[in-house]
């Protein structure tokens, strides 16, 4: 697939996507949306990429919600439209077994903020302006935000947060949880892509896509069942190479070389 909205690039193990409508702050479209979802996916596949960072183009915006350009219309006629029988369902960052990093270099609003909280980590630039603002715009607050926000900001952040549809700046977003640190605009980046490139260089593929995994899990699990989950899995990885490789390396002072792939983690246990 040929991308027209977002960049897609790989080096070191990291697929940086950059959603790329600069000249419109990155406004979100069907475009758009399709191609994020097939970034994802290629993503997922390719073993050789380890970690995703999702960035927006320009030093305005990450992306500055939902385009406009339909004006009274924008957000009418979502149930008459249909997709082919053969077309795949979205692919949503929470659902690939790579970790996805978002890096907010500018305003975050709307689905600029409801697409990133999918993410696995957010880093958000600390005067980016964020905002759920569905209720404002007279829809609701959608891409399972009503769980993902009350989860890291509690209920009633979250209630703040979604039904004022107020606007923050990044530095109190981190405060409350929704971004995991807020840095200066020019450092987010980078930021965001020393970590993933840490996680390409030094980490388990398949005990990071295990351990992501458990992670959205536990968005509605509790704590009895999590460890029941938690117990195979362990001795699954216990008993593979890399949990050989992972002490030697570490016991040797040297950098690990794992053999296994997300892949390799068999369906049934997941």
């Amino acid at each position: 697939m040929s991308y027209e909205q977002i960049l897609f690039e790989v080096n070191d193990g990291v697929a940086l996507v950059t959603l790329n409508r600069p000249e419109a702050m990155n406004t979100w479209t069907a475009v758009m949306a399709a191609e994020l979802s097939d970034a994802m996916q290629r993503s997922s596949d390719d073993d050789g990429i380890r970690a995703v960072v999702l960035t927006g183009a320009g030093d305005k915006a990450f992306c500055a919600g939902a385009d406009l350009t339909r004006g009274g219309g924008t957000f009418s006629g979502r149930e008459r439209r249909q997709q082919p029988a053969e077309a795949r369902p979205p692919v949503y960052p929470f659902q690939i077994a790579k970790p996805v990093i978002a890096a907010i270099n500018g305003h975050a609003v709307g689905v600029g903020i409801t697409y990133p909280m999918l993410a696995d980590v957010r880093i958000v630039a600390e005067n980016a302006k964020i905002a759920f603002a569905f209720v404002r715009r007279g829809v609701l607050p959608e891409l399972a935000s009503h769980v993902t926000v009350a989860k890291v900001a509690g209920l009633s952040g979250a209630a703040e947060l979604l039904l004022t549809g107020k606007t923050i700046k990044g530095k109190e977003a981190a405060e409350i949880g929704i971004a995991s640190r807020a840095l200066p605009a020019a450092e987010v980046l980078p930021a965001a892509l020393e970590m993933a490139r840490d996680i390409a260089a030094n980490t388990a593929p398949a005990s990071v896509a295990i351990t992501k995994r458990l992670l959205w899990e536990g968005m509605s699990s509790n704590v009895p069942d999590m460890m029941r989950r938690e117990g195979p899995l362990f001795a699954w990885l216990g008993n593979q190479v890399d949990a050989r490789e992972g002490v030697l390396s570490f016991v040797e002072k040297r950098s690990p070389k794992w053999a296994l792939s997300a892949k390799d983690v068999p369906a049934d246990m997941l």
